[in-house]
Parts: C-alpha cells; structure tokens; sequence
C-alpha cells in the first residue's frame, strides 16, 4: 500500500522528476514574497515567528542537553539574543541509529512523501525563515526570501526527486528462474532492501544556511539516513527552525523525531569528532579549503561532499551589447557585496581592449565603464541597501580593507561605506575594482571572499582563455563567463569549459546573471575541478548514500 503523504504530494514529485529530466524551467514553490501566493497574513505571521525567537531558548528536546549555546551576532546590528541546546554529539548519533530502523520501514515511497511533506511546511514558514537567513548573514531581503527559502526548498526538493528515482529502480522483489535444459530450472525468490548508510552529517555555512543545507538533508534523509546538522556558528536560527519543522513532521506521522537533530558547537574539535566518528557515513560541507580538505583527508569512514573555494572568472573579448554587459557585470558583482560561491572574482581584458558595437574600448576604458557602471548601479541608496546586504564576517571586512590599500593592484573604484537607514550599525560595503597584469598571480589567483574583483589585463583573448583553464584546473571555479561576438572564440572557451569541467555562461546580458543557480535546471557545481566534489544535484549526488542488501531462497 502506497504511503498516503506520497499520494498527497505524488503531483508534486512528478513534477520535479520530469524536471530534472527535461531541465526546463520548473518550480515548486513561489519565489516572490507575496500575500497573494503565500497568504494575506503570511508576511506578519511569518515576522512575528522570527520575533518570538529573540531573547529565548529555542527548545528542540533532543536527548543529551546539557547546556544552552548562542552569540550570533547579526550583520546588521540586531541582537538575536537566542540559545540553542547544547547535545552530546555520541547521544544525538545514537539517538538517530535507533530511529533509522522506523525509517527504513516506511520504504522509499514512504520517505519520500514525508520529506515532501517536510518541505510543504517549511515553505509555509518562507516569512519567518527568510527574516532569520537575512538576520543571521546579512542578505538583503529579496534574496533572504528567495535564496532562503523556496530557492533552497526547490533545491531539497531536487535533492529528493533524484533520491527517489535512485531508489525507484531498485525492486522490492523478483523471481529468478534460469532455464536447465532438460532438468527443470532453478527458482528462486530474491529480495531487495534499501538501507540507509548511517548518520548523514550536514555541515551548515555562515552566508547560505539553508540553500546550501537543504540539498545534502534531504539527499541523506530521503535514502533512510538518519541526519545532524551543524550549523555555522553565526547562523544558527534558520538551521534550529529547520530541524524543529522537520522533528515536528516526523512526530505528527508516528516516526522518531531523533532521525534528524541540531548539533551546536563552538569548537572545531567537536566538529572534527562528530565528522570522523565511525557512525558518520556520509558528510556535507560548504566553506573554506582548509577544513573542507581536512574532511575530505580525515573521514575515511564517510562520503564527503564538499563545496569549496574556487576562482571565478570571465574573459572579455568583445560584445554587441556593451552598455548591457557593463550592466548585467555590475549587478553581478554587487549582489549580496559578493558573498556567494558563485561570484566572479577574476576578469579577464585583452591588453588591446576589446571590439563592441560603440567601437574600440582599449583595456583603460573597460576599467573605467564598469566602475561607473556599478557606481551608477547603486546610485540610490535603497537599490544599494536592497542588493548590497550587508558584510557577514569581520574577515570579509579586512579583505575590503585590503584590496582598498592598492596592495593587490590599482584601484579602479574603492569600496565605500554605506548607510542603511533601516539598520544604522549594519556593515555595508560597495564593491573594489582593481586593475591588474596577468602576471600578477598571486593577487587575483586566490578567492578574495566579499565584493573585490579584478579586471585582469592579458595578452589576448587565447591567452585569456588558457588562463581561465589553469586558474580553474589549479584553484577550481563553480562559475566562468565569456562575452564575445565571434563563434571561434567561443568555440574555444566551450571546449576549455569541458576540459576544466565548469559551467560557462556566454554574453548574458539581460536578467539572468552568472551567479545565479536555478534548481532542477542548472547543475550547481560538476564535482569535476578543485572548487566542489559534487554537484546539486545529480544521481552521483544521492545514489551512494544508500546500500541494497539482499535475500534469497530457494522456491
């Protein structure tokens, strides 16, 4: 008997499955914060949940308390005032081993209806997650909504989609009958049992706590894992409203809410315990090279998938759109002060400047046009506030203040402070533009996390398109861009993508920008260059997650 929360999403499933199959536009849930889709209340009701948690104790009861846990600090200046239970990390893996067997139970139909149905209520909550994505990591709003909620549960639904299909080829049973010739055949009657791996250990990031979150929870927890979170240490609130939805769902329907659990740590020794415990078979990270390597090096015992730092670039070598292109750049990197993975950090110019339907633009002026062009971009201050957000971490901060100095190379436009009238202690920050020679690696050959970009002078678009090859082949990159008018060079920097395995975006210049990820659609990494081992989402993403272990006998 099909589970019944299967059959109340089925429409849904269907409709995310086709997608990743056609990857045509698709979504589930409404990007756009409106009463209309969301309810007339929904953006009140959704303020007031995120103001109930400020100041309290966020009860999970989750087994092994044995203390509360907070600080973060918001980047716009906002005391958050919350406590998270502090759990013994041996006491949420053993509470979540008990619960796999329930889990398991229930079958892959059964899962999968459940995580669906997970995902319908959290988009329920789109209000009050978004209030506590853009609190803890200092996304402006629109992009806290979007990028925090249905954007991240198109992405778990995603992850979900690929989790079922997986599993939906494996058959629960067969009869087996081989022919002996003359002698009557053998029969056999064989079955076939999906079984989680273990502890699914998801390891939260300070600027993408959900959309980088949801992916490898539901991916974990769609193939019978049992699943812990570790949040960032400075955006813990999304992640704790995250699990307590996902704990509430998982009760409502007779299953052990300790499948899925909060773990809150100060330290990365705690972190470096939970991933390498011999229970933990499989682990998702987002963040720096350093820790990101230490996993990959250290948890033998489990599956690591892991986003990491990487150099995003784009080489220029010529448009018939050139105000457009210095337009769609501009947005590019100054959308969230250019806090994503995905942001391009390295521009690659012909020393020659490049051809456009203007005319000639030598090296110089292409420098100059797009720091007016992003000067003009965040001209008004609240399209500035709205799209810049603010800087989440002290370290980004220097950064800035680094590239302004003009140690890394000539300052074509300074970052400035900004005001924002909403949140006056808020840090915002315009973008650093800096020009830079091609020779100048040890600049612009490493990610510079915040709004610092370089517009790197080479000798021509060739040698543009080798050295967007190297960087991506020695340092990794999720992204790259080409804008050119000839189909040779495009040609070349297409087959340059395929041997660096990275997703290339040519002459954008209208509302879709490099950065930008569209679930079901866009594959979100390859896993194919030093940047991330995995993509989201695809069938690598989930298929190892899960064991078939089999029985037979003799009919």
């Amino acid at each position: 008997m099909t589970h019944p929360l299967f059959e109340k999403h089925r429409a849904t499933l269907e409709g995310a499955v086709a997608a990743i199959a056609s990857r045509a536009y698709w979504s589930a849930y409404n990007e756009m914060p409106s009463p209309k889709a969301y309810g007339e209340t929904a953006p009140d009701d959704g303020k007031r949940a995120f103001e109930a948690h400020l100041g309290k104790q966020f009860e999970l009861g989750q087994p092994g308390q044995s203390g509360w846990h907070g600080g973060e600090t918001s980047p716009y200046g906002m005391a958050l005032g919350v406590s998270y239970p502090v759990c013994d990390p041996d006491a949420l893996i053993a509470a979540g081993l008990a619960a796999m067997k329930g889990w398991q139970d229930v079958g892959a139909d059964g899962r999968t209806g459940i995580c669906l149905e997970i995902l319908e209520r959290l988009n329920k909550q789109s209000f009050e997650l978004a209030h506590a994505v853009m609190m803890t990591t200092g996304q402006g709003w629109m992009m806290a909504f979007q990028a925090g909620a249905p954007h991240a549960q198109d992405r778990g639904l995603e992850a979900v989609a690929y989790a079922w299909r997986e599993q939906s080829f494996v058959p629960a049973e067969t009869v087996w009958e081989k022919p002996q010739g003359k002698n009557p055949p053998l029969v056999m009657k064989k079955h076939f049992q999906i079984v989680g791996r273990g502890i699914g250990l998801v390891i939260g990031c300070g600027t993408f706590p959900t959309w980088n979150t949801y992916p490898g929870l539901f991916a974990a927890l769609a193939t019978g894992n049992a699943v812990i979170i570790k949040p960032h240490s400075n955006a813990i609130l999304p992640a704790a409203i995250t699990v307590r939805t996902v704990r509430a769902v998982l009760a409502e329907h007779g299953l052990d809410p300790n499948l899925v659990s909060l773990c809150v740590a100060d330290k990365r020794a705690t972190t470096q315990a939970l991933a390498t415990h011999p229970a933990v078979r499989s682990v998702d990270f987002t963040g720096s090279n350093v820790f990101g390597q230490w996993l990959i090096d250290n948890c033998r015992q489990a599956q690591v998938y892991a986003e990491l730092a990487g150099v995003n670039n784009i080489v220029i070598d010529s448009t018939n759109a050139y105000k457009a292109m210095l337009g769609n750049l501009a947005f590019t990197l100054s959308l969230y002060s250019g806090q994503m993975c995905t942001t391009s950090q390295a521009l690659f110019v012909p020393a020659g400047g490049i051809d456009t339907e203007d005319g000639h633009k030598s090296y110089d002026e292409v420098c100059a046009d797009l720091g007016k062009a992003i000067e003009r971009f965040l001209s008004k201050p609240e399209v500035a506030c709205a799209v810049l957000g603010a800087i989440q971490s002290a370290d980004t901060s220097d950064r800035i203040e680094l590239a302004n100095s003009g140690q890394l190379g000539k300052v074509v436009l300074a970052s400035t402070a900004l005001t924002n009238p909403d949140f006056p202690a808020a840090k915002v920050r315009t973008p650093v533009l800096l020009a830079c020679d091609a020779a100048d690696e040890k600049a612009y050959m490493e990610e510079r996390f915040g709004p610092i970009s370089f517009v790197v002078k080479v000798a021509d678009s060739a040698a543009a398109i080798a050295l967007s090859e190297r960087v991506v082949s020695t340092h990794g990159a999720l992204t790259v861009g080409l804008y050119s008018t000839r189909q040779d060079v495009i040609d070349a920097m297409t087959e340059a993508s395929w041997r660096g395995k990275v997703a290339l975006s040519i002459n954008l210049t209208g509302g879709v920008f490099v950065n930008q990820s569209a679930a079901y659609s866009d594959y979100h990494g390859t896993g194919g260059n030093p940047s991330a081992n995995a993509s989201y989402s695809d069938s690598a993403f989930v298929a190892n997650r899960f064991r078939v272990v089999q029985r037979r006998y003799h009919v």
